[in-house]
């Protein structure tokens, strides 16, 4: 029963009573699995660029940044380090004193390598009165993990990724933030210098991405002889979604209806918002030292290469369905076209007639595109690459996490099994029409793909609602290309010990 606090709590927060509903509904009759044809491999479904054709595609993308198109990077990076740390946290729990296990000893061992290195250990020295390595000496391993991170220290343990140091320079370091300053540079620089980067960040740290950036961006583009413009963005409050008890009743705390951030889902707001030609997208952790940048610049720039070779083939045949003046061969080559280089198979379209046909391919056609890089399958967790089978029965490419399917169904678990490649969210878009409109990115996402998940709230638990994920289901019915690029340009932090793998340091 809705109360009038209720209606207000939902206005204030932009959710319409009938959104609510149909969240609501959601947990009461679930997400249906997504239906596969194959896991996508470079045999059906990924392109591999041959070593001699790779200047084509670094040629076509330098020659688009150079010819006054907007071109921006997109980075999400409201993502909090604590997961980072939890075997810390664990560790500052348990009965022991000194490091037992292999990750806490891992820690320890690496500790002068790490870029915090210096910070850490002069806050021990303020702290406790006493550096780091007195403190291990004297066995008081805690206390420097305190120090790294309890508010009263470093607070690393609180504060979002972009903002720890991750790596070390000679005499300085590095934040992920200021590593991806240094990207942006290097393949998403127009013609006039100018650099465009867009941050989504958490509202209670909004301000220390700015104070960094204050700091920071003037002496970088000094540095560089470039113009960074650079601007942020929140989660909507309009895109967070209900809690429900065991009961699909909504969860309340003191009475008011507790909604939860609707996960990278809701970013699909914030890229909608955003004035840009061609759009990068990657992980805020997902970055390297510079002497490891030059294999991802190249990538980066082959993936936005087949981008818009990809866009000036969909917006020269669209220009040609819409004049009107085409012939059956022309609207067979469209056709194989949307067959053979955007992988969209309908067995159907042969029994179709011509001016039907044109209807489909114009459907088909006049949609986002993206490009995405796909590494080779190394175990590492995460979606993959998939055709799968839309509602319209058309079998296109699509990046699938494994809630999506029927685990249950042998024949699509040994699917996701024998998948080749992971996505490692390396993504460059298309989000303008051959008019040059923006399309509505929102008419584009799946709504089916969204998943629920339990969590608890003072120890009571509580049923969660996923909106489809940024380049799964929010993306679902964009023109999707997979091009598979080397193991070297993914390089995540999910643990503060993945800034000990060697391509971190």
């Amino acid at each position: 029963m809705m109360t009038e606090s209720d209606k207000l709590y939902l206005e204030e927060k932009g959710i319409s009573p009938e959104e609510f509903q149909k969240q609501i509904d959601s947990f009461k009759k679930g997400f249906p699995f997504l239906e596969i044809s194959a896991p996508a491999s470079v045999e059906k479904g990924i392109m591999v660029i041959a070593a001699g054709e790779e200047h084509k595609y670094l040629d076509a993308w330098n020659t688009y940044a150079s010819s006054g198109r907007k071109v921006m990077k997109f980075v999400p990076a409201s993502g909090a380090a604590s997961r980072m740390f939890k075997d810390l946290f664990e560790f500052l729990d348990a009965p022991y004193n000194a490091p037992a296990s292999a990750f806490e000893k891992a820690f320890f061992e690496g500790l002068e390598k790490f870029a915090f290195y210096e910070e850490l250990d002069a806050v021990c020295l303020k702290n406790e009165g006493k550096d780091i390595k007195t403190l291990l000496a004297s066995g008081d391993y805690k206390s420097v993990v305190k120090n790294l991170m309890k508010p009263e220290g470093l607070n690393y343990g609180n504060l979002p990724k972009g903002l720890l140091k991750f790596h070390r320079y000679n005499g300085f370091s590095r934040t992920p933030v200021e590593e991806h300053l240094q990207e942006g540079y290097l393949y998403a620089r127009n013609n006039k210098g100018e650099i465009n980067l867009h941050f989504t960040v958490s509202p209670e740290h909004r301000n220390l991405f700015e104070k960094l950036i204050g700091a920071e961006k003037g002496k970088v583009e000094k540095e560089l002889s470039v113009t960074y413009n650079i601007s942020f963005s929140e989660q909507k409050p309009s895109t967070d979604t209900v809690a429900v008890d065991a009961d699909d009743k909504p969860f309340r705390d003191n009475d008011k209806i507790v909604f939860r951030p609707g996960g990278h889902g809701a970013l699909i707001e914030n890229l909608n918002d955003l004035d840009a030609d061609i759009i990068f997208v990657k992980n805020i952790d997902n970055t390297v030292p510079d002497k490891y940048k030059e294999v991802e610049t190249k990538y980066k720039k082959i993936l936005a290469g087949v981008l818009v070779e990809t866009q000036q083939k969909v917006f020269e045949y669209l220009k040609l369905i819409d004049c009107g003046k085409y012939t059956h061969d022309e609207l067979l080559k469209i056709l194989h076209f949307i067959q053979d280089v955007l992988n969209i198979k309908n067995p159907d379209t042969k029994f179709l007639e011509d001016a039907e046909l044109v209807l489909y391919l114009k459907r088909k056609l006049d949609r986002p595109c993206r490009v995405c890089g796909m590494v080779r399958n190394v175990g590492e967790p995460g979606g993959g690459p998939f055709l799968a089978v839309n509602t319209d029965k058309t079998v296109s490419p699509q990046i699938l996490e494994s809630s999506q399917i029927d685990m249950s169904d042998e024949k699509k678990k040994e699917m996701f099994k024998s998948g080749t490649h992971f996505n490692p969210v390396d993504i460059v878009c298309s989000v303008k029409d051959y008019r040059g409109y923006h399309f509505n990115l929102k008419d584009y996402v799946d709504y089916n793909t969204g998943f629920i998940s339990v969590k608890s709230k003072n120890g009571k638990e509580l049923k969660a609602l996923e909106l489809p994920g940024l380049w799964n289901g929010a993306m679902s019915d964009w023109n999707t290309i997979f091009v598979e690029v080397p193991i070297e340009t993914f390089n995540p932090v999910k643990t503060v010990n993945d800034l000990l793998r060697g391509r971190h340091l």
